[in-house]
């Protein structure tokens, strides 16, 4: 078995794909392993010299057919058949040495903004809205609603002042499903004309894990927390789920149908894709 045969394609955007892997990446030298005195190497761990930086890495064994490779907060994580030396393991991580390193520093960056304080729902709170902060300000005593104010960015919420934090919260996602149903509901009419298609309906969802759905009937649903994102993710979502009223299938026409009406789709996907859930301001 060759080395290329080693590896599987991972939907995962912090596993190597084989195109990833062996695109147009330059041979390299075999990498000679290092160790630091002044910075130990963790329990369970290898550590590989890559021109000026150390790598350290978690190597598993397992009855597997391919080399998998994962960051996690942990960093690198390699998992290998048994018969795989650690020379040629070593040699497949050199040959995408940028990508480790610039996955492990996303993962890091993802893992201090983990450890920011929850927002707090107050008078002066910020949340985020098709893309980008307003602030929420608390009318205390004034005519009950929520109005946002396009000029100023603030979303004025009128409440007595003996209200509670989950009222406010309340109120706010009350408004946001509003806004939820607006947007998507012209995006949606743009998108199934653009595309030729026609869908029976559309609601809204709040799963934790996917951000929309289509049934093979037209019933359409869009997660309303896709209004903490800029439009054009939005759009991608919506263009994404009509394209399934033409291909009910993740496969290479049903990718050629979505960039046909967005063709910068990828930069919206790999956004969504990323971001984290807990990131998002909690209800």
């Amino acid at each position: 078995m060759s080395l290329k045969q080693l590896f599987r394609k991972k939907a995962d955007p912090n596993q190597l794909s084989f195109e990833e892997l062996f695109g147009d990446t330059p041979a390299a030298d075999p990498p000679q392993p290092s160790t630091v005195p002044d910075m130990p190497i963790p329990p369970g761990h290898r550590r590989l010299r890559l021109g000026t930086l150390n790598l350290d890495y978690r190597l598993l064994r397992s009855k597997r057919k391919t080399i998998g490779f994962l960051i996690d907060d942990d960093g690198l994580r390699v998992t290998a058949p048994r018969w795989v030396t650690v020379a040629e393991i070593e040699l497949a991580i050199a040959s995408k040495q940028q990508w480790i390193f610039r996955k492990i520093n996303e993962q890091r960056e993802r893992s201090v903004r983990r450890l920011q304080p929850p927002m707090e729902w107050r008078d002066g709170a910020t949340l985020p809205y098709l893309g980008s902060d307003i602030t929420v300000r608390v009318s205390e005593g004034a005519t009950a609603g929520v109005r946002f104010d396009e000029a100023s960015r603030e979303l004025r919420v009128g409440l007595p002042a003996s209200a509670s934090e989950q009222q406010l919260k309340d109120r706010v996602q009350g408004w946001l499903q509003s806004e939820a149903r607006r947007v998507f509901a012209e995006r949606l009419a743009i998108y199934a004309d653009k595309l030729g298609v026609a869908f029976k309906s559309f609601s809204l969802s709040s799963a934790a894990t996917q951000w929309g759905s289509c049934t093979a009937d037209g019933r359409i649903r869009l997660n309303w927390r896709l209004m903490h994102f800029a439009l054009p993710n939005i759009d991608y979502v919506v263009a994404h789920e009509l394209s399934h009223l033409r291909e009910m299938n993740h496969g290479p026409q049903f990718w050629a149908t979505v960039q046909s009406v967005l063709p910068e789709f990828e930069t919206a996907r790999k956004a969504l894709r990323d971001h984290e859930p807990e990131l998002l301001p909690k209800f």
